[in-house]
């Protein structure tokens, strides 16, 4: 009864957003899209779709996404958005991350995305216009998948902190304890094989199309960058996210290396109550504001 129950709500919300997207105006995207996306089927393979198609969309989401908080560091009036002011980017530090950057995506990820093309055949995901998933759709598959990760990544990211493994592999990502959007996924190889293993346990669950994995590949990048960025900038949209954990959220696991162990959301470090010395630094925080508010 219950199952059937919840079947009924999804149905019953699946229609009433199919409806109110009836009523939109057409988007004036769509056709210039459609016809991109038909002109780059009829003029490459699926091997070179899934494979240097979704290189170029990794490379160039990751280093597009990581461009405003670039900037940022030049801009003065950015700084009083900046989470550790104290603590500002240098130019050593960025160009060491470059380099590491640069290994992992083309020795480490590549390799990986080169399965992209026969993950693709083996369960028969079409690329097909016409078989493309409707854009709520998709960003309901998107939060799925984050919600997946999410979880992957709290648990095997809270072992990757075990004092017995921790100076192995995770220390790694731990050498900025400022972190800026650029070091997102500056990470021992073995760690980008192991958090990375939650990305691709959304897309085996959810795909039914291959923008589907591009798409989630701008999401899951998108969030990344944000919470490393260093930066907690106001009308961010992603804060429209329920439980979106957000930059200052992230930014105190590298400062603290206890606690905050989630990508995403904020559940699982709630329920675990791992985010507890977060929770007393910002009362603290409060305090301190309020202090200097009265001596002012």
């Amino acid at each position: 009864m219950a199952m059937n129950d919840s079947v009924n709500i999804l149905n019953s919300a699946y229609l009433a957003v199919e409806y109110i997207d009836s009523l939109m105006p057409d988007n004036p995207l769509q056709q210039p899209f459609k016809n991109a996306w038909n002109y780059m089927l009829d003029n490459y393979t699926k091997f070179q779709i899934a494979t240097w198609g979704s290189l170029i969309v990794h490379e160039a989401s990751y280093f597009l996404l990581c461009v405003p908080g670039f900037v940022f560091q030049f801009i003065p009036y950015m700084q009083k958005y900046k989470i550790q002011p104290d603590k500002p980017e240098t130019w050593e530090k960025q160009w060491k991350c470059f380099k590491t950057l640069l290994f992992n995506h083309f020795f480490i990820q590549l390799p990986l995305i080169c399965g992209t093309y026969y993950f693709t055949e083996y369960f028969n995901i079409p690329y097909e216009w016409d078989e493309m998933p409707r854009w709520y759709v998709l960003v309901a598959q998107c939060f799925g998948c984050a919600v997946i990760e999410d979880a992957w990544h709290y648990f095997l990211h809270r072992l990757l902190h075990h004092k017995r493994i921790y100076k192995y592999i995770h220390k790694v990502h731990h050498e900025f304890v400022s972190p800026f959007g650029m070091q997102a996924e500056y990470a021992h190889p073995l760690e980008t094989l192991i958090l990375g293993t939650g990305f691709f346990i959304g897309i085996v669950v959810f795909c039914n199309h291959v923008i589907l994995l591009w798409a989630w590949v701008i999401c899951r990048l998108m969030e990344t960058i944000d919470v490393h960025s260093g930066y907690d900038v106001p009308l961010n949209p992603l804060h429209l996210v329920p439980f979106y954990a957000g930059a200052r959220f992230h930014d105190f696991h590298h400062m603290n290396f206890i606690g905050n162990y989630a990508s995403t959301f904020t559940w699982w470090d709630r329920i675990f109550g791992t985010d507890s010395q977060f929770i007393a630094y910002q009362e603290k925080e409060k305090k301190q504001k309020l202090v200097t508010k009265k001596a002012n």
